[in-house]
């Protein structure tokens, strides 16, 4: 029990004091019993993750974009870019993100898209602020409102969601569960109540439920 005690202080003191209250991974699967996460949860640095016998559980880091497949009992650690993991099996790969994700829902960001919304002309396109790497995105929208996806460097492709607030876990709205996917190389604008962005969906990007932490679209 000491040793046990002692492993998981070790493994803490290799997580990152730095934001500890600032979300650094999505928890994108959960199977078996699993305590500290949830599906579709957002972890900070220090959260403890318990996975009992046959459980499993994915951490997509929103930074360094990475994606780890934990599985079998054992205890993890989140920490900043990766998990500290005692006992379980982990599988790691490098997915395709884009790391500012993590700010879109700042209101610089915000102010920076309605500005560059204003000045869109027919002959000048504006820059993305994000790029998607996933052609069905998973869209973070809390509450109700109209959510508004809006193709700007060909007219016509517009989406509009009237939101009651009983998206998944009232805040989520997957375009792949509704088998809709935006055009690969398109520009967009999303808005949703005061937040608003510009972003580009990759020329290589595939339609339905790739990685999450590609295609994830904050807009709180």
């Amino acid at each position: 029990m000491k040793r046990s005690i002692a492993v998981c202080l070790g493994l803490l003191a290799l997580a990152s004091p730095a934001a500890a209250d600032s979300p650094v991974a999505v928890v994108e699967d959960v199977q078996g019993k699993v305590t500290g996460a949830e599906f579709m949860d957002y972890v900070t640095p220090k959260a403890v993750i318990k996975i009992a016998d046959g459980g499993s559980v994915i951490l997509s880091y929103l930074k360094s974009c990475r994606r780890e497949t934990i599985r079998g009992a054992g205890t993890v650690i989140v920490g900043t870019d990766e998990s500290a993991v005692h006992l379980a099996d982990v599988k790691a790969e490098k997915t395709n993100c884009d790391p500012p994700q993590t700010n879109v829902t700042t209101r610089e960001t915000s102010g920076v898209a309605a500005t560059v919304l204003r000045s869109v002309d027919g002959s000048k396109q504006p820059q993305p602020q994000l790029t998607l790497y996933g052609a069905s995105p998973l869209v973070e929208a809390k509450g109700r409102g109209k959510l508004t996806i809006r193709r700007l460097d060909v007219p016509g492709e517009l989406q509009e969601i009237n939101l009651g607030g009983t998206q998944m876990k009232g805040r989520f709205v997957d375009f792949a569960t509704e088998n809709v996917a935006l055009t690969p190389g398109g520009l967009y604008s999303a808005t949703f109540k005061s937040s608003k962005i510009v972003f580009k969906v990759d020329a290589q990007a595939k339609p339905g439920a790739t990685p999450i932490v590609g295609r994830l679209l904050r807009m709180e």
